[in-house]
């Protein structure tokens, strides 16, 4: 039984995949846009919308709220660059949007071992 199972394993370990998600977490807030399989699209696309929402709504609360918000962010991110950016950049053009700020986007097959390639992007607005 899969009773309160959730999330993908991605064949690999749990370092692994923690790895693999703050890769490819902090290159789509630096690119973007990146392009990955749909498995691995899927497993990164709520945590990084939920990034963004903490970023979104840090904006309306105390300097300490603010403060708070940048240290859990930068516990997950583990880059300074890219929590600057989205706190700066990210938060503010999503200000106005009530969540949905990734879209995935189908691509052909890869040609190695044709996994469905897709590419996840942030909405612009």
């Amino acid at each position: 039984m899969r009773h309160q199972v959730a999330g993908y394993k991605l064949g690999r370990s749990v370092g692994q995949r923690n790895a693999l998600r703050k890769t490819m977490i902090n290159q789509l807030f630096t690119h973007e846009r990146i392009q990955t399989t749909h498995a691995k699209a899927l497993a990164i696309r709520g945590e990084a919308e939920k990034l963004i929402t903490l970023a979104r709504n840090s904006s309306k609360g105390t300097d300490i709220d603010k403060v708070n918000a940048r240290r859990l962010a930068a516990a997950r991110l583990g880059d300074a660059d890219v929590v600057k950016k989205l706190f700066d950049d990210l938060g503010p053009r999503f200000a106005n949007r009530n969540g949905g700020y990734t879209r995935i986007l189908k691509l052909r097959p890869r040609l190695g071992d044709a996994a469905e390639m897709v590419q996840l992007e942030l909405v612009e607005e």
